[in-house]
């Protein structure tokens, strides 16, 4: 038994009782020409901060260094492939800290330190985590 009362439905009724069905009948709540959607502009949507690449995945890289530094890990290889594995990261990255040392430790260490100015010590490092990854580079 459904426990939605026709008044719930108001505007799909209308849109049904117009014959808008959808796909076949070329209109819904979309515009349907040669089988395809044509959905209207999203005008709505906030813009994302130029920073947003920083601000997600950052944080990642900052605990990959210290789970290494705190031996949590033995590895940058194994702690790289636990984190594309087990969380999905990109594996075309490389993992997270492949991806800082590509990118450019110190250009990581700047943005690290320019996002916790701004957004606070979430995205600190703390020296000695940092020393040891990089004195670390192969």
């Amino acid at each position: 038994s459904s426990d939605l009362d026709e008044s719930d439905l108001g505007e799909l009724i209308e849109m049904v009782d117009a014959g808008h069905v959808g796909r076949k009948a070329g209109k819904g709540f979309y515009e349907w020409v040669d089988g395809k959607a044509i959905k209207p502009a999203q005008t709505d949507a906030p813009a994302l901060p130029d920073n947003v690449t920083d601000r997600l995945i950052l944080p990642m890289v900052r605990e990959a260094i210290l789970c290494l530094h705190e031996g949590i890990v033995a590895s940058e290889d194994l702690l790289d492939a636990g984190i594309i594995f087990g969380t999905g990261f990109a594996p075309f990255r490389g993992g997270p800290l492949r991806y800082a040392r590509e990118r450019g430790i110190s250009d990581v260490a700047a943005a690290l330190t320019e996002l916790k100015s701004q957004l606070g010590d979430r995205f600190a490092l703390p020296e000695a985590a940092w020393a040891s990854f990089v004195a670390a580079d192969v």
